[in-house]
């Protein structure tokens, strides 16, 4: 089955925050993003529950600390949003 990606959050810096569908095990894939002129894309994967952090390209330690409080903050609404995705 395809991953299915919806919009939660574009943030000022043009960073978009997307989530997965409800996947095996209760968990849902966050995946965030950001252009960069040189880089072409940052990119990182969170996993939730538990904010477990994975693939990290071009992020710093601080940005993912960031986008870390930002995840934690919404997790139980992406969570609910998730589980009410069509996967």
């Amino acid at each position: 089955m395809e991953l299915m990606m919806y919009p939660f959050l574009t943030m000022n810096d043009h960073t978009e925050i997307v989530y997965s569908h409800l996947l095996d095990g209760g968990r849902v894939k966050i995946y965030v993003e950001k252009p960069d002129e040189y880089d072409g894309f940052h990119h990182a994967v969170c996993f939730l529950p538990g904010c477990r952090w994975e693939d990290i390209v071009g992020f710093s330690d601080a940005e993912i600390q960031e986008y870390q409080k930002v995840i934690e903050s919404s997790a139980e609404q992406i969570m609910h949003l998730a589980a009410s995705s069509k996967g």
